[in-house]
């Protein structure tokens, strides 16, 4: 089993950035194909750096999406079909809550059900995002809109 197929199965064959499905047959040189990637943002690679421990994870990511963020930090994108307001970013969210727990407010909705989709959504996608991480959510209400947050036990 080459190394590409470890990270793949370990990722179930998802694209850690788009969230998509990755073909293990499409060639390398087609932008929907596999390739390996260092998930390590800026914050977490000087973390590493300081605390001089072991190398980043290493993520199964399409070709087009590796190299379409190419040297900057890896971004998220929250879908089109959820309606939030003020949209926290994503990774640096899921970094900042395994390294120190807590809570983390991630977006506003203008409902109720918006926010409880966005909630799910943000459970799920962070289960994938950060297999070793447990995160629940909570929505509140504030002033007419809903709050969503994430939180952990650390």
């Amino acid at each position: 089993m080459s190394y590409l197929d470890e990270v793949g199965e370990k990722d179930g064959w998802r694209c850690w950035l788009c969230d998509e499905p990755v073909d293990r047959d499409m060639p390398s040189r087609d932008s929907r194909g596999a390739s390996v990637d260092t998930c390590i943002s800026k914050a977490r690679a000087k973390k590493l750096k300081k605390d001089r421990v072991g190398q980043p994870s290493e993520r199964l990511a399409h070709v087009g999406c590796n190299t379409g963020k190419g040297a900057v930090d890896p971004v998220v994108p929250w879908p089109e079909h959820l309606f939030v307001a003020d949209p926290a970013p994503i990774i640096a969210t899921a970094d900042r809550l395994e390294r120190k727990g807590g809570r983390e407010t991630m977006a506003r909705c203008a409902s109720e059900q918006d926010a409880e989709a966005v909630a799910v959504w943000l459970v799920d996608r962070l289960s994938r995002l950060h297999p070793g991480l447990a995160v629940s959510s909570r929505i509140d209400s504030a002033g007419g809109h809903y709050l969503v947050s994430l939180y952990t036990a650390k």
